[in-house]
């Protein structure tokens, strides 16, 4: 079966690593995987990528047109892609309703078959035919290591207790304004607070390994890796209450779900350092391995 993914190819990496490692966990399934990138950002931008990618699928055939994000599947549909197979992630489903209302349109006249990440997407999004598929997680590369191997590899004191921030500060809708409130209400010299910013997919385990706590304060998410990921890496964990957080933590010791108010984030954030150990989190998420979601969207792809 030959596969073509269509995604933004905006970042400083190009590919999203998150659709990467996807693409990746259904080659070792005998899928064969093409990638196709769109540079050019906003509605406009994307649409001016109508012509390219119409060219480009005249050239190639595929059997199925896989595209991420709700503006990348909007261009490959009039582009006259057949085939089509959408996964929406988070944002294109929880940020607008206008969103929602583009979305429904498109999956009744041009989409395939439509995925969501999480059953909070599922109940925003309204549209009761649509698949419930999260993002799988390499328990390969995402793995506890030893904590002094990760701060040697970062480069962060071992004098100090280190949280980490998933994300990049600058994004509005990760909210690193709850997370640095929480943090300066905490007042620990002996503290310190990091983020993830222009990192490999790569080097991230060493950051999730060499860090005391894990801390996600999203407005919303459709389903968050980094959960996932610090989740195999045996790390303590405190979120807001978005996407599927709630189901994926599972009530593991050492993990914790809080609220919006930077005073309760903050007490979560201390009893998730006075856990002061390694969690079970790896056992609670082994049915989200790549290789098992792999098979979940193979059977997809057969249904067309």
């Amino acid at each position: 079966m030959r596969v073509l993914f269509i995604s933004s190819g905006n970042s400083k990496s190009g590919i999203s690593p998150i659709i990467k490692n996807q693409g990746e966990s259904l080659k070792k399934e005998g899928i064969s995987i093409n990638y196709f990138t769109i540079k050019g950002r906003g509605i406009k931008g994307y649409l001016k990528s109508i012509p390219k990618v119409r060219a480009y699928l005249k050239e190639k055939q595929y059997d199925i047109v896989h595209a991420h994000y709700w503006l990348s599947a909007i261009v490959t549909s009039l582009a006259g892609a057949k085939s089509i197979v959408v996964s929406l992630m988070g944002d294109d489903v929880k940020a607008k309703r206008w969103f929602r209302w583009i979305i429904y349109i498109f999956h009744h006249i041009s989409w395939s078959r439509t995925i969501v990440k999480s059953k909070d997407m599922y109940l925003s999004l309204g549209i009761k035919d649509v698949y419930i598929v999260p993002n799988g997680v390499d328990l390969d590369r995402f793995r506890s290591i030893s904590k002094d191997i990760a701060l040697k590899e970062v480069g962060w004191s071992d004098k100090k207790r280190h949280i980490l921030f998933t994300s990049n500060p600058d994004r509005v809708e990760k909210n690193f304004t709850l997370a640095k409130k929480a943090f300066e209400y905490i007042n620990d010299n002996n503290l310190v607070l990091h983020y993830l910013k222009n990192i490999p997919n790569d080097r991230v385990p060493y950051y999730y390994n060499a860090s005391d706590v894990i801390i996600l304060t999203s407005f919303w998410e459709g389903s968050p890796n980094a959960i996932k990921e610090a989740m195999a890496c045996n790390v303590p964990i405190v979120s807001t209450p978005v996407g599927d957080v709630d189901e994926v933590l599972s009530n593991t010791k050492g993990c914790y779900i809080s609220t919006f108010d930077y005073r309760d984030f903050a007490s979560d954030i201390k009893r998730a350092l006075e856990f002061g150990k390694k969690t079970d989190g790896r056992e609670a998420i082994k049915h989200l391995k790549s290789e098992i979601i792999a098979k979940k969207i193979i059977d997809i792809y057969k249904g067309i």
